[in-house]
């Protein structure tokens, strides 16, 4: 008498076991490459956050000293025309040098080819500029509280900082603009390009633009607005 072999609970073949596998392992590999794209893209926007911080950060910094630069200069002894503090000879593109008289004391007055004695405080004359060698934008104060010069970086990882200066008309809301100030900038356009740090997954030399407008307050052609 011949024994009977039950054929329904045989198990998986070899052939059948590999090919689970094959397909187990792409599945998790195309598992694997999302979520690694997905993390790619969250360290990519933490550091754009990052940037926007910082460089949100500095453009406020800038603004608020451009836009009260001049105050309490007048542009020549004979008039009451006042001076928006820009630093023509000393200011560009990548560069702006501005001053104010905060404490109303010393000569206000800013004659041709002089200095204005009386921006000798901290905070009253101040330079901006881009440093290429640290990839930054730089304060520079000659009157800091310590008493000797002081140069403080603002925010770094940065591609480039640009000024543009905007110069108006007396009686007139049409304006000019291009890389230098002169004595009618009424307003200045700071562009910041921040740099991206590198995260793998991702193009390389990423950077993010920033860009703020300021009125300069006390320039001649603002004060004639009020």
């Amino acid at each position: 008498m011949k024994a009977k072999h039950n054929t329904k609970n045989a198990g998986f073949s070899l052939v059948e076991l590999m090919i689970a596998m094959v397909i187990t392992l792409v599945l998790l590999g195309i598992a694997s490459e999302l979520f690694s794209r997905a993390l790619s893209v969250r360290a990519r926007e933490s550091r754009k956050v990052d940037a926007l911080a910082s460089a949100q950060a500095a453009l406020n910094v800038m603004s608020r000293e451009i836009a009260n630069s001049g105050f309490g200069i007048v542009g020549a002894g004979t008039t009451t025309q006042p001076s928006n503090g820009i630093i023509i000879a000393d200011s560009g593109a990548n560069r702006i040098h501005i001053r104010s008289n905060f404490d109303n004391t010393g000569d206000y007055v800013m004659g041709p080819g002089s200095t204005v004695l009386a921006t000798n405080r901290p905070g009253e004359d101040i330079t901006y500029f881009f440093d290429a060698a640290t990839d930054s934008i730089v304060r520079y104060d000659p009157n800091a509280p310590t008493g000797t010069p002081t140069t403080s970086v603002i925010i770094n990882r940065i591609s480039n900082v640009t000024f543009r200066y905007y110069h108006y008309t007396q009686g007139s809301s049409t304006f000019t603009d291009g890389a230098t100030p002169t004595v009618g900038t009424g307003r200045v356009r700071i562009t910041v390009l921040a740099r991206l740090d590198p995260v793998a997954g991702q193009p390389d030399n990423q950077q993010v633009e920033f860009t703020s407008d300021v009125t300069l307050r006390n320039s001649n052609y603002m004060l004639q607005q009020y």
